[in-house]
């Protein structure tokens, strides 16, 4: 019943804001979340801004934990039950361990654990459009899924390298799509958006020593984003940057904390925002006065 109400405010609020733009048609507006363990339950906190201060989002595009939750959000998954889960996720709750050479676990379980929020199986059934970001270990190149079934898209999403064992889909051989778009603001682009708002999750260095394999190859991988050139960013208008430095990968208890920094940076982020969209309006709306003058 929850799931039904929030996607039914959201739809009202979505014909409001077609039915009754303050200046002109506004622009298409894009979410992309990005990836980051346990620190992705941030992205709740940002939604939740969001739904307070109606904020549309006509697409939305996820890249490994982002993926998850863009694919349950899409889906009309409730932010309160999706919260009141974050606490109690633990490995187990989508992770495996076996033994393959070409990595440590299978995240098989990560279909069922998505099926806790929504019913939902395939893209055409989300009630927002929907782009997963893969990486495809080949070509070095991302994949951007927008139909089909989500499981086996979000499955390679969130195929951490090292850690869980590569997705073979559709001719790709896929691993995690941060390794291509840390945050997917290609992909939302690609879908229609005119306006783009990323949130990106900083791997940040802590100054612990590594304790095991998973904690220095997640933290090689945070050394090597922080030297990478990440044409992500120029298809990004607006970046929301939580802070979660302080949060290690597999602390999903630590989520009223994330929470909680996903809504500071979200309403740090608002005024621009929302004058991003005004200007946006505005301009559209002198558009046809203008191509009117000139014929």
């Amino acid at each position: 019943m929850a799931a039904v109400t929030s996607w039914l405010s959201r739809a009202v609020r979505g014909l409001r804001a077609f039915a009754y733009p303050e200046n002109g048609i506004r622009p298409k507006v894009g979410l992309a979340l990005g990836g980051g363990f346990a620190r992705g339950i941030a992205h709740l906190g940002v939604l939740r801004v969001f739904e307070e201060n109606d904020i549309p989002i006509d697409f939305i595009a996820g890249t490994s934990v982002g993926a998850l939750i863009a694919a349950a959000y899409a889906s009309g998954a409730s932010l309160d039950y999706m919260e009141s889960q974050g606490s109690l996720t633990t490995f187990h709750d989508f992770g495996r361990w076996t033994l393959s050479r070409y990595g440590m676990a299978s995240n098989m379980r990560l279909e069922h654990f998505l099926h806790r929020f929504t019913p939902a199986e395939y893209f055409h059934q989300t009630k927002i459009p929907l782009s997963i970001v893969a990486t495809d270990l080949v070509t070095a190149k991302s994949v951007h899924f927008t139909d089909g079934e989500i499981g086996p898209p979000l499955r390679a999403s969130c195929a951490y390298p090292g850690l869980f064992m590569p997705i073979e889909y559709r001719g790709h051989l896929l691993a995690d799509g941060f390794l291509t778009e840390a945050a997917p603001a290609e992909a939302v682009r690609e879908l229609g958006a005119e306006l783009v708002i990323s949130v990106y999750l900083d791997p940040a260095l802590v100054d612990d020593r590594p304790r095991n394999t998973i904690d220095v190859i997640s933290r090689s991988f945070s050394i090597i984003q922080r030297h990478l050139v990440q044409p992500w960013r120029q298809q990004t208008d607006i970046l929301i940057e939580p802070n979660v430095d302080n949060v290690l990968w597999h602390e999903f208890s630590k989520t009223p904390q994330l929470v909680a920094a996903g809504r500071a940076a979200t309403e740090a982020a608002l005024p621009k925002i929302k004058a991003t969209l005004r200007t946006h309006q505005a301009d559209r709306g002198r558009q046809p006065a203008r191509a009117m003058a000139q014929k």
